[in-house]
């Protein structure tokens, strides 16, 4: 199937209160304008150089996303254009993105990611740290974020009742914040399972653009 109808199918399973963030890594610029021209117009990225390059080489109403582990040295190359910015994962990470946004006259979206796998690999904060950031004076002073939600990974594994578990832990989180507006869960292989636990938006690659070449 085109990468058209790939969104197609896709779209036509999303609730209409879910954000589908098309996952472009890797993905030549090419792939990307294809699934512009069928509408779309959010787009995630993990890596700030290929997010850098390919933001000028498409129209200016795509709303980018980086959804990848972003070192605080790296936010001054996004900050002018980023949409939104999915694993932020500490108070300094937090500070110098506002410091970037300020310079860039912005007031950049976050998410905080928060780890929920049973696996050394991902990152995130966890619970209290999660409620030390929120609740503690730096956060409030900062004018140029805007904190609207968390994001969180599952573990790698097949077994959908331990990916269940977690992604049901994770919306028990967000509904402890009631100004927090999304929950960015799920991906190409478990993202039906994170809507039905909560997910208002979705992350999703190779069941769009194909698997990784």
């Amino acid at each position: 199937m085109s990468i058209q109808e790939n969104l197609q199918q896709i779209n036509s399973t999303l609730p209409k209160h879910v954000t589908l963030v098309a996952v472009s890594k890797t993905k030549p610029v090419s792939d990307l304008m294809e699934a512009y021209n069928a509408g779309h117009r959010i787009f995630g990225e993990n890596y700030v150089q290929e997010l850098v390059d390919k933001q000028p080489q498409l129209p200016n109403n795509v709303a980018w996303h980086f959804i990848g582990h972003l070192q605080s040295n790296k936010v001054k190359y996004i900050a002018p254009f980023v949409s939104l910015i999915h694993g932020v994962d500490s108070l300094k990470l937090l500070q110098e993105i506002d410091k970037q946004a300020l310079k860039n006259n912005r007031v950049i979206d976050c998410l905080l990611q928060v780890y929920i796998a049973e696996e050394e690999s991902k990152f995130g904060l966890d619970e209290k740290e999660l409620s030390e950031i929120v609740s503690s004076e730096t956060f409030k002073n900062l004018k140029n974020i805007r904190v609207i939600g968390l994001m969180g990974m599952s573990t790698f594994t097949d077994n959908q009742q331990q990916i269940e578990k977690e992604f049901k832990h994770l919306k028990q989180i967000f509904d402890k914040y009631p100004n927090f507006t999304t929950l960015s869960m799920g991906m190409s292989g478990d993202y039906p399972l994170a809507i039905n636990c909560g997910s208002t938006m979705v992350r999703i690659g190779s069941s769009i653009f194909g698997g990784r070449k």
